[in-house]
């Protein structure tokens, strides 16, 4: 899963010092983001820096280490692999980002609502996907509306539970299944940790999902398939697909 864009490629809507944070990979930028990070996580607040970051990739001085501008290949090969179609059904994406994944699911076919803490990564957005059909908004996965609970036929998590800490993974963990309709699925994509109880610096980030993690995410939904998978890159990285389903 290797990042394949250049210098050269600019994606529509996004601010251009946005997308050279993006590109640059520079180890400064990407520290950045830890530093930003690492000071609410201690003082036990888990989200304010999320938008931090978004504005300072915005000023060129960080980058968002989780964002490719394209769709998570994972989640593409899932939805590949079972023929997925969405007509008349819907779609929550969660921590949206800069809505890559939330057009891939739409244009399965789902009605799509796509939240992020960031006002400013829903912005970016709105932006980049002008005209689109997806209902981006800003949200809290820690406190999501009361009429999101139960109402999504298919909830995607991608790469949104790991950089929290503390009380608020454990709360990210168990909101995700109440967000599933009945008959729904929910999928999540999480840097993996075989590790059972991992030691967790509040100074570096992000922190690989352990199994038990994974498997707490179910509340009463069903595992239909928890895949440990390993990149291609070097070093490999483990990563978790894990789909889950709630009983109709």
């Amino acid at each position: 899963m290797k990042d394949t864009r250049t210098p050269t490629q600019h994606p529509a809507g996004v601010p251009r010092r946005i997308e050279q944070a993006l590109v640059n990979d520079q180890d400064a930028l990407r520290a950045e983001a830890g530093k930003l990070a690492a000071g609410p996580a201690a003082a036990s607040d888990a989200t304010s820096w999320f938008e931090l970051l978004y504005q300072a990739a915005a000023r060129g001085e960080a980058t968002i280490p989780w964002a490719s501008l394209a769709p998570n290949p994972l989640l593409v090969q899932w939805a590949r692999t079972r023929s997925l179609r969405g007509t008349g059904c819907t779609a929550l994406i969660v921590g949206c980002g800069f809505g890559d994944d939330a057009e891939f699911v739409a244009s399965l076919g789902f009605n799509v609502v796509a939240f992020d803490i960031s006002p400013t990564a829903i912005d970016g957005a709105r932006n980049r996907f002008p005209g689109s059909p997806v209902d981006y908004t800003p949200g809290d996965l820690l406190n999501p509306p009361a009429p999101w609970r139960s109402a999504f036929d298919l909830v995607v998590e991608i790469y949104t539970v790991q950089p929290l800490h503390g009380t608020a993974r454990t709360t990210a963990l168990s909101m995700l299944p109440r967000l599933v309709a009945p008959g729904g699925t929910l999928l999540i994509i999480a840097h993996a940790t075989e590790q059972s109880a991992p030691e967790r610096d509040p100074s570096s980030f992000p922190w690989p999902v352990t199994r038990d993690e994974i498997d707490s995410a179910a509340g009463l939904l069903h595992p239909v398939e928890i895949e440990l998978l390993r990149d291609d890159e070097t070093p490999a990285t483990l990563r978790w697909r894990a789909e889950f389903n709630r009983k109709a």
